[in-house]
């Protein structure tokens, strides 16, 4: 093929945000591009020469978008593979090949090609028939199960914690899979040109949302040992080569609790785990995919500073004209690059937009990430509220797959600026910690919710502690169980006041962690409420801060005067029985 600039078409089919972004690469490079989707006016149509209007499963609009171009390409796996497949035998080009689409469409053919690979993945089995309870018994819980096909963004995958479970599994072509003890998601991007030159981007660490079971952040790079790198590097390169084709490739993977990874799924297109490209790196993900699919020399992938990337995700309970709050003091903060796609329309959890901060220190960029994430929501602009749309994010997912948080870099910050830490040892304090977020939520008291524990990450105790205020933290609430030794060092470092939380435990039934948290030493005061009283917590926060803020006050006055009246109904109730 020769490119003498001017004179070579690309095809794109999808025309969402990827497909946009590749556009605005491939115009930066002269080539013409044509998209074809079927929302008229879509994203990435915004940027190109030309959009058909038509499905990704209609032959027809297919056939002429290819026959129409000097190369395709895609940005979605959702396609008719077979009419691609004999596009490719007339003798037309496509990348990444429709061979290997069809191998990404079906996740189980994918666990078979990687297995057949030698590439290490979690353990499987293919659930046939009817016969899934039988699998999960034999194959223990608990387990995850995965949709054969169409999973995406959270959705088909389901995890059996017992057999209660079951009954609410996926009713689709599945497999299971052996439910991994996670330290941290790892995600790696490969580029390979039809040429067969193959460049490697870094290591980055992927954080989910609990809530939707969908990538939240991204962090570059990942903060984990050289040895654990290099294997990720490895690995992400050979699941390419096995593949071949031409492309980029985001390549998912398992860190273990044991120390191993393991992959766990490929995209054969531009990833979400890879938008830090753009401002971090020499090449972004997008230009090295125009490159490798054009025949051109692959770029350079040498990360030029730390960044983390933040997904702008619809916000939940609003569907309709999207409206976007808080971008201008998001942007205000140094490092800070807005991308918006273009969606017209937000639902929960929809992706429309991303934000890139770059900083020569990780820790600073990563703290700047936290706060843009209190900063930005989007919301309808009729504030008009979903009502049955809302189950619609859960379809075929189930329970959300908590694998896809790790315990000691789960950060979930609740979109109205944090004025709350909630922080505690260790995961298994979360279901106590949490009500203390649900009071403060009613509150209108917006809060950010981790686990620091004092006794195994002691380095990230201090920095949180250290830099909590520098963040907009006014008050830090700390569970802890056991020697409870967190609360009382996170106050002898910050000067927010610190309010304890004594979690129970086994032995003692919590006692010991009261008498920790209490018989604190002079000049280090430790607030401490009841075992497991959570919710008293969050009351005594809101009383602090209500000192400062008239609505809040007013808030807790509300909250007491309700208590108040119910006991008073109590009461009644009691005297007629009485009577």
């Amino acid at each position: 093929m020769e490119f003498s600039g001017y004179n070579l078409r690309i095809g794109i089919i999808g025309g969402g945000q990827l497909g946009k972004m590749m556009t605005q690469e491939a115009k930066k490079m002269g080539f013409y591009v044509t998209i074809l989707d079927p929302t008229p006016n879509s994203p990435a149509s915004q940027l190109a020469d030309e959009q058909l209007v038509g499905d990704f499963h209609d032959r027809n609009k297919i056939g002429e978008l290819v026959t129409r171009s000097d190369v395709t390409t895609y940005d979605l796996e959702d396609i008719d593979v077979g009419a691609l497949k004999e596009l490719v035998e007339a003798g037309y080009v496509i990348h990444p090949s429709p061979q290997i689409l069809e191998i990404i469409q079906n996740k189980w053919k994918q666990k078979k090609v990687l297995e057949r690979s030698g590439i290490p993945i979690p353990r499987y089995r293919k659930v046939e028939g009817g016969a899934l309870a039988a699998a999960v018994e034999e194959f223990g819980f608990p387990v995850v199960q995965k949709a054969c096909r169409g999973g995406y963004d959270g959705r088909g995958v389901f995890v059996i914690r017992t057999r209660d479970d079951i009954g609410r599994a996926l009713r689709v072509e599945s497999f299971l899979e052996e439910f991994v003890e996670i330290e941290k998601e790892l995600a790696v991007m490969v580029a390979r040109s039809a040429a067969g030159e193959i460049k490697c981007y870094p290591v980055v660490e992927t954080v989910f949302d609990e809530a939707a079971n969908i990538c939240d952040m991204v962090v570059a790079p990942a903060l984990v040992e050289q040895r654990i790198q290099d294997e990720a590097r490895r690995m992400a390169v050979a699941v390419v080569e096995s593949l071949g084709g031409a492309g980029i490739f985001g390549i998912e993977m398992f860190l273990s609790k044991a120390g191993n990874v393991l992959v766990n799924e490929i995209a054969p297109r531009p990833h979400n785990s890879g938008h830090y490209t753009i401002e971090a790196c020499v090449t972004s993900q997008f230009e090295q995919h125009i490159r490798a699919i054009m025949e051109l020399p692959l770029g350079s992938t040498e990360l030029l500073t730390p960044a983390v990337m933040v997904n702008i995700l619809g916000e939940k309970g609003h569907e309709g004209p999207a409206r976007f709050q808080g971008i201008r003091e998001a942007l205000r903060i140094p490092g800070a690059s807005l991308h918006l796609y273009g969606k017209r329309v937000t639902r929960p959890f929809r992706k429309m937009g991303h934000v890139t901060v770059v900083d020569k220190d990780a820790e600073n960029a990563f703290e700047k990430a936290q706060r843009i994430k209190t900063l930005l929501r989007v919301v309808s602009s009729d504030e008009s509220r979903v009502k049955s749309q809302e189950s619609r994010v859960g379809e075929g997912r189930g329970t959300p797959d908590s694998r896809l948080q790790t315990p000691d870099s789960r950060l979930q910050t609740r979109k109205m600026e944090a004025r709350v830490g909630i922080i505690m040892g260790s995961e298994s304090d979360l279901p106590v910690m949490e009500e203390a977020g649900k009071l403060l939520e009613e509150f209108g008291i917006g809060h950010e919710l981790t686990i620091v524990s004092a006794h195994r990450t002691p380095e990230r105790m201090f920095q949180y502690a250290r830099k909590a205020e520098g963040k907009g933290i006014e008050v830090i609430i700390a569970g802890a169980g056991g020697a409870a030794h967190l609360p009382g060092m996170v106050a002898s470092i910050t000067p927010l006041p610190v309010i304890g939380v004594p979690i129970e435990t086994t032995p003692l039934k919590g006692l010991d962690s009261l008498y920790s948290i209490v018989q604190m030493p002079a000049g280090v005061p430790v607030a401490t409420v009841g075992i497991n009283n959570a919710r008293n917590a969050a009351i005594l926060a809101a009383q602090i801060l209500g000192v400062k803020y008239p609505q809040i006050r007013g808030k807790v006055k509300e909250y007491k005067q309700k208590l108040q009246e119910k006991v008073e109904e109590m009461a009644r109730r009691v005297e007629q029985g009485k009577a």
